[in-house]
């Protein structure tokens, strides 16, 4: 499919460009063929983050629509309707909106009330095994119905949702998954996750209502997360780069200025950023303890451990009765590590694409520049609840001095690209 640019702002691009502007003054004196010397190990990690390394996002055969432009069209609508929510004023869109990376720019995501997590963005979801900063979704259209029953996020329930659809998207929904049941005597009002009166309204649906609604809930998902799976990044200023070294390109190698080249030095090197930030979308979709401060100590966020068990006992995983897998290829499901001390307060490693422009950062919007997350790690301090990746183990601590600091952050300002998203019929 053609693609066309939802992202691509006269402010982006000044911020993508400012620090190869500010490199420029601050680097004239400095050797820019030292600056450019690589060596045949650091080619092989420069070309394995280049964005034409990317892969087809893989197919997601707990959901048989991902790949159908008629689901996209659908789940694109059904992104950006607010009715879908408690108050008739939040959509998939308010949190994750398109002018603004399809996040929020703000620490705690906010719906019709205040999270615990931030908003994680969603360009490039589909590559994922584990959806949120905890990886308590397995797949992403499994993902896309949190939000959707989350007292602070939409704070809906699932018969009201189920009714919306056909009430307003009937003839699309019946195209793809088929004829929709009668479900219109059922309460407006009743789901496992909604109020007292809305939790006891579900629990005295006879099971094939309950499985009815639950499989248009389901669909909900699956339409959602096959428009999501068409947004990806387009190459930045660091895929021209690296395509100039490997190609022998000096238009190409001149998109950064020694001051980036310096900081990408330090990225894939002695600031060991690319230990975890690795592959053409800068990370290994893993799960870390870094020691970043809990934003409420005296609640803490105990990350990927207190997620295991919801993934496991959730419904709408791999291999429950919504999932169009039927129970096979579901491995990362079935040989989930559950019970290592390391899991603990760590969160998913984000994709660092784009990343200048969508402070603040970690999962709960603890730093409020990059510069501030740079330094986190130069200092490499404790966790408060469990033991840091930085602090303990072989890990060499990450030593930088301030003008390294600098030049890494400048660095992390050439990942910024427009946002694409594939042509819909």
């Amino acid at each position: 499919m053609r693609t066309r640019t939802v992202f691509a702002t006269l402010a982006a691009v000044l911020l993508a460009a400012a620090p190869w502007v500010s490199g420029i003054a601050r680097d004239t004196g400095r050797d820019v063929a030292a600056a450019e010397r690589w060596n045949p190990e650091e080619i092989a990690i420069l070309a394995s983050l280049r964005l034409r390394e990317l892969p087809p996002a893989p197919d997601d055969e707990t959901n048989a629509v991902a790949k159908l432009p008629a689901a996209a069209v659908l789940g694109k609508r059904l992104f950006n309707d607010a009715r879908f929510s408690r108050d008739g004023t939040v959509s998939c869109a308010s949190c994750h909106a398109e002018n603004k990376q399809f996040q929020d720019g703000i620490p705690l995501a906010q719906g019709i009330a205040t999270g615990t997590q931030r908003t994680m963005p969603i360009v490039g979801a589909a590559y994922s095994p584990w959806l949120f900063w905890d990886g308590r979704k397995d797949s992403l259209w499994s993902q896309a119905l949190g939000p959707l029953e989350d007292p602070a996020e939409h704070g809906g329930n699932r018969t009201h949702y189920a009714q919306l659809m056909q009430a307003h998207y009937r003839v699309e929904y019946e195209a793809l998954f088929g004829a929709m049941p009668d479900i219109s005597k059922l309460p407006r009002d009743a789901g496992p996750a909604g109020t007292p009166g809305e939790k006891s309204a579900w629990d005295q649906l006879d099971r094939d209502s309950r499985h009815a609604v639950n499989r248009i809930f389901s669909n909900i998902g699956k339409a959602i997360a096959a428009y999501e799976r068409t947004l990806t990044y387009q190459e930045s200023r660091f895929d021209h780069y690296v395509n100039g070294v490997l190609d022998s390109n000096a238009r190409e190698r001149a998109t950064l200025a020694p001051q980036e080249i310096n900081g990408l030095r330090l990225f894939i090197g002695k600031g060991q950023c690319a230990t975890c930030h690795n592959g053409p979308l800068l990370t290994d979709q893993h799960f870390h303890n870094t020691g970043v401060p809990q934003r409420d100590p005296k609640r803490p966020d105990l990350g990927r451990a207190a997620a295991v068990e919801r993934v496991q006992r959730d419904e709408f995983n791999c291999m429950g009765p919504f999932s169009d897998a039927a129970g096979t290829n579901c491995d990362e499901l079935r040989f989930i590590v559950s019970d290592d001390p390391a899991l603990e307060t760590a969160f998913k490693t984000p994709s660092l694409r784009n990343v200048a422009l969508r402070p603040p950062y970690m999962h709960a919007g603890q730093f409020p520049t990059l510069e501030e997350v740079v330094r986190h790690y130069a200092k490499s301090p404790p966790a408060a609840v469990g033991h840091s990746e930085l602090a303990h183990g072989d890990r060499k601590r990450i030593q930088l001095s301030a003008s390294e600091i600098q030049d890494l952050v400048a660095f992390l300002g050439t990942l910024s690209s427009p946002i694409v998203e594939a042509t819909l019929p």
